[in-house]
């Protein structure tokens, strides 16, 4: 993989991991979760790169990718992206979205129906609030536990660990309790450290890009996100998801504004973290998606 900082028309600078490009292979973007870095696709990369031209960023506000002070807006990351495509020069792709990954992925596809040629939704399944939410509740109601989950943002402290160890065993703890640890999660944990002028480590994802997406994300109303979609579309939910069934129902609604969707479950397979726990399995599920999506060409 190859890996470079570049700047975009709008002067935000976005850390892209890509493949050396092939005119020969189509392209496929991979967006990582919320708090995540281009790292969560590693053990993915490898069941992919001989098929496709992998476009692989950090997001705004992650990793090693300009952090304003704001601008965290599913839209805004999307508006991103296309500028990135622009700069590869890419007029038709797929995209693979992990979590926020796919929110945003579903705003690309809505916004620039011509680019986005199909969709991979681990992600975006439900809204927060609302008729299509996991709370439907009254205006009041629903005004009262956005604040309160408001109030628990404000609250959260940044962790300031003496040094790269400390920061990783902290992670690494609960992890290694579900059984989840192994070599992709610790890469990941990794590319989340940075260093601090008088080299203590916290971790990259800051409280104003995290308290700006959150925010908008609870108003977010992705029904009329998936009105505007033409390309096919595969949903990825995790175990958790598809047993939910207010979940369920969400997704079969979202769905139903598609002319063409597909459902994949794989057992056991944790929300977002998928792409770490159980890469080639993951990773061969949406092959498996992309050759009918190829085949149609």
């Amino acid at each position: 993989m190859l890996e470079k900082k570049i700047q975009l028309e709008n002067s935000i600078f976005l850390n892209v991991s890509y493949t050396e490009v092939n005119d020969q292979k189509p392209y496929l973007l991979l967006l990582h979760f919320s708090g995540g870095t281009s790292a969560i696709w590693n053990g993915v990369v490898p069941h992919l790169q001989e098929e496709f031209n992998l476009i692989i960023p950090d997001l705004r506000g992650h990793g090693k990718s300009d952090r304003p002070s704001s601008g965290y807006h599913i839209d805004d990351l999307a508006g991103d992206l296309h500028l990135l495509l622009l700069e590869f020069n890419v007029t038709r792709c797929h995209v693979v979205g992990s979590s926020m990954g796919a929110e945003v992925g579903l705003s690309l596809a809505a916004t620039y129906p011509q680019l986005i040629e199909s969709l991979v939704c681990e992600g975006a399944l439900t809204n927060e609030f609302g008729e299509y939410g996991l709370m439907d509740g009254n205006d009041f109601e629903i005004k009262q536990e956005k604040e309160k989950l408001r109030n628990q943002l404000a609250e959260r402290k940044e962790i300031i660990f003496p040094n790269r160890e400390a920061f990783v065993h902290h992670y690494k703890n609960p992890l290694e309790k579900q059984g989840l640890w192994n070599e992709y999660f610790h890469t990941f944990i990794e590319s989340c450290m940075e260093e601090t002028s008088d080299g203590r480590v916290v971790h990259f994802y800051k409280k104003h890009v995290r308290n700006e997406y959150m925010d908008s994300y609870w108003d977010m109303l992705f029904e009329e996100y998936y009105k505007q979609i033409f390309c096919p579309v595969l949903f990825m939910p995790s175990e958790a998801d598809w047993s939910n069934s207010r979940i369920k129902q969400n997704l079969h609604h979202f769905s139903s504004f598609l002319e063409s969707f597909e459902i994949t479950l794989l057992d056991q397979s944790l929300h977002a973290y998928v792409w770490m726990q159980m890469p080639e399995k993951a990773a061969a599920v949406v092959k498996v998606f992309l050759e009918k999506q190829l085949q149609k060409v």
